[in-house]
């Protein structure tokens, strides 16, 4: 159980950033655990130094490998149906919560970068920043923000998907 709670959120994360969803996380951290246990079982390795990412390089590799076995998807089945759409708005006023535990700056600056798609240095100039690493950090300061919210929570990766 330990193992899972330390591995499966940077699985989840790494499925999701390569346009993967949950239960495709899940399958994928399945297999790759089946074949850690596997190796164990069989010591075809002698130690490992960092479970996490010696199960993380496990689900890359799955992932990359099924990713190169699929074929091209109909748009039928890529488009979204109505229920994604109304699950899509249910996770975004969680993620609005947490954005707003942040401030109202933070916010700002957040939606200039990831939803104006501005650049650093716009961001800078738009907020009076002095320079472009200023404007970085207060970007990073926010995310840490977030994060500790999500941290305080315990909130996971399910949280924001229903």
């Amino acid at each position: 159980m330990e193992l899972y709670k330390k591995a499966f959120p940077a699985v989840a994360r790494y499925i999701s950033r390569k346009g993967g969803n949950y239960e495709e996380a899940k399958d994928i951290f399945q297999d790759a655990l089946i074949i850690y246990y596997e190796k164990l079982v069989s010591n075809s390795f002698s130690h490992v130094r960092n479970e996490k990412a010696y199960i993380l390089g496990i689900a890359k590799n799955l992932w990359c490998k099924r990713l190169g076995s699929n074929e091209v998807n109909d748009t039928i089945e890529n488009a979204l149906s109505e229920t994604d759409i109304i699950e899509t708005h249910l996770s975004t006023h969680k993620i609005m919560y947490l954005l707003e535990t942040a401030g109202q700056k933070c916010m700002e600056i957040l939606r200039a970068f990831y939803y104006d798609k501005a650049s650093v240095s716009d961001i800078a100039q738009q907020f009076g920043y002095s320079g472009t690493r200023s404007a970085t950090v207060q970007k990073f300061k926010c995310i840490e923000k977030i994060r500790e919210t999500v941290k305080e929570k315990s909130l996971a990766y399910e949280d924001f998907i229903e």
